[in-house]
């Protein structure tokens, strides 16, 4: 009798940790050209803004799910360089406040204190985002940090129909283009 129970309970086991969740390194990768995906690393999210790596990269880029963050659409992918990750983490500390306006002032605060994390410059910043996974929109930006018109030949606002700097001459400046 103590081998049948035994049995079974190994049986159970087994079957437990088959059934257990894998996590889920393919959403997070949609956010960018299929041509990109393969060598895409995928990062987890935890609650205290730091992550866990669910696949490395081997292209530099990095993937994450931010479904459900603060300030979030409800479906939220991005793409970004490796190297701007302490970059998301800011964004995520600033975020998890849960209003937009303080949010946006502790960011600001960081900008003037000179302590906001720059990306990496000329980095692409992929956005796949959405009411729900079946009606997403795709955005893009290029991250060039403290550029202006004077330093790039670019003009700081959209109102020309080409591309432009956002938020000019900060750490958050980054490439708009049309249609984006």
């Amino acid at each position: 009798m103590k081998r049948i129970a035994l049995i079974a309970l190994g049986v159970l086991a087994a079957s437990t940790g088959a059934f257990a969740q894998t996590p889920d390194i393919d959403t997070p990768l949609l956010a960018l050209a299929a041509n990109l995906r393969e060598g895409a690393g995928v990062v987890k999210w935890k609650p205290d803004h730091t992550y866990d790596t669910l696949k490395k990269s081997t292209n530099g880029l990095v993937c994450y799910d931010r479904s459900g963050f603060p300030l979030q659409q409800p479906f939220s992918l991005e793409c970004t360089a490796e190297g701007n990750l302490p970059r998301v983490k800011q964004n995520l500390d600033a975020e998890a406040l849960g209003d937009k306006m303080k949010s946006e002032a502790r960011l600001t605060e960081q900008e003037k204190a000179g302590t906001r994390v720059k990306p990496v410059f000329g980095s692409v910043w992929y956005h796949l985002m959405g009411p729900d996974k079946d009606h997403p929109r795709s955005h893009m930006t290029i991250a060039v940090p403290g550029a202006t018109q004077a330093s790039m030949g670019l003009p700081e606002n959209g109102r020309g129909g080409g591309v432009w700097i956002m938020s000019a001459g900060t750490t958050t400046a980054h490439l708009m283009t049309p249609g984006e």
